[in-house]
């Protein structure tokens, strides 16, 4: 016999449940807002430092040793402004930050957005205008999750929001980085796939999140690709294999990039007990020598990128190059400021791309159109090695550069560079870099 009461409590049930969901999109869509126009302001400030940088340097050795003295001591302010401003209030805010918004979805590691939204904002701006070779998207994933946290206890959610709210904000914070909406959602769910709690509404809450940060960043700063190159045909079928070989040289490259960083970290523990100045110092006075010496080899990669594809270097100084930044990203990561892996990774990948397609145009000139081709699976090769994440590769270099028809040379390139380096035994860096946050964290808590 069917209770006359069940059918009330069920309804009241269903109620509730599309309540409780249709608050939670509501609220993605709020933390999209939020973070697209956080995102923007950074980048529009953020390009304003970067320029000014570029005007130092350019003219250094132009009036005398003034001229040499005043980038030396922007990158050496810069630096130590945001060493201090990271370790005397916000520790977790140093480096990429995507390792702690894992640990945070798991429930291990705190989120404190009150203090980590202004710090790692701020701290940010100076590490990465000061020339360090950062990437801005580890600061705005990290912001975009800390802003999820925000909205759900200013909003006084239960717990069970956090989730899916802190996910969609570090969605649409890679989202805002790059001007790439896909490349934030398939990140979440790929990368995140351990951490993040999938089903239809936490889905579409990632998928609002990244697709209206991206619309505001659209609408404020630029719709067009971050990469600006042209735009290639589907490469001949019979040097499909090629995509091969470059994937293989993307899965040693990834493992060593991997294995050094950690090492790189593990050697500059001495850096973090020192005091801020002569950090600064130290690495400000590298940085600024090396950058007036080359302005391609500091910086996020950008500007490195586009002399590299309009083939503005010769093969040899490619490798120089290549080798040159690798190094350096290690030692600017090393440093303990906030900044992020993607860019430097993926500006590794497009000079690797374009002196494996110079190279291999000699032998098969045939087969290849342009060794521009070769630096976008470059690109995806060298993510999936490092990050373990193949499908956000792929999707990145796609939207970073627009370049739609490339999509079967690097799902061969991907898939190679993933699955080599996993069989390698190479771990994704961000697992590697969450495991050495708890095990310093614990480590500190014994000694206290």
């Amino acid at each position: 016999m069917i209770k006359l009461n069940a059918f009330p409590n069920e309804y009241q049930r269903s109620v509730y449940e599309n309540t409780r969901h249709f608050r939670l999109l509501f609220y993605a869509l709020l933390i999209g807002l939020i973070v697209g126009l956080v995102g923007s302001i950074f980048r529009i400030t953020l390009s304003y430092i970067e320029g000014f940088r570029l005007t130092l340097f350019e003219h250094a050795g132009n009036a005398g040793f003034i001229s040499w003295l005043w980038p030396v001591l922007f990158a050496i302010t810069g630096i130590s402004i945001a060493l201090f401003l990271v370790r005397k209030f916000a520790p977790e805010a140093a480096g990429s930050g995507v390792q702690e918004i894992e640990g945070a979805l798991d429930g291990i590691r705190p989120m404190r957005w009150k203090r980590v939204i202004p710090i790692k904002f701020i701290a940010s701006l100076f590490s990465l205008g000061s020339g360090l070779l950062l990437g801005r998207e580890g600061p705005t994933v990290q912001l975009g999750a800390n802003i999820g946290k925000m909205v759900k206890d200013t909003l006084g959610q239960s717990d069970i929001e956090n989730n899916p709210l802190v996910s969609a904000g570090a969605a649409a914070g890679l989202a805002s980085a790059f001007n790439a909406p896909f490349a934030g959602i398939i990140f979440v769910i790929e990368e995140m796939h351990g951490h993040f709690k999938f089903n239809f509404y936490s889905a579409a809450a990632i998928m609002i999140g990244a697709g209206t940060a991206d619309f505001i960043v659209h609408v404020l700063v630029e719709s067009k690709p971050i990469i600006q190159m042209m735009v290639f045909p589907s490469p001949d079928l019979f040097g499909l294999w090629l995509f091969i070989i470059l994937g293989l040289l993307c899965s040693v490259i990834g493992y060593l990039y991997n294995k050094l960083l950690i090492l790189s970290l593990d050697f500059f523990q001495f850096a973090l007990k020192m005091p801020v100045i002569y950090t600064g110092v130290f690495v400000g006075l590298v940085i600024a020598l090396i950058g007036i010496f080359s302005a391609d080899m500091i910086g996020g990669g950008y500007e490195t990128i586009t002399k590299v594809l309009d083939n503005s270097f010769p093969l040899s100084f490619l490798l120089f190059l290549f080798v040159a930044r690798m190094l350096l990203s290690f030692f600017s990561y090393s440093s303990g400021v906030p900044g992020g892996i993607f860019l430097p990774v993926l500006t590794l990948g497009v000079i690797l791309g374009v002196v494996f397609g110079i190279i291999m145009q000699n032998y098969f000139p045939n087969l290849i159109a342009h060794p521009g081709v070769f630096a976008i699976a470059g690109m995806a090769g060298i993510f999936a090695a490092t990050v373990r994440a193949p499908l956000t590769g792929l999707v990145l270099a796609v939207e970073m550069t627009s370049n739609y028809e490339l999509i079967l040379p690097l799902i061969i390139a991907t898939v190679t560079a993933s699955v080599f380096t996993t069989l390698f035994g190479n771990k994704p860096i961000y697992t590697t870099l969450l495991e050495r946050t708890l095990v310093k964290s614990k480590q500190e808590e014994q000694v206290e």
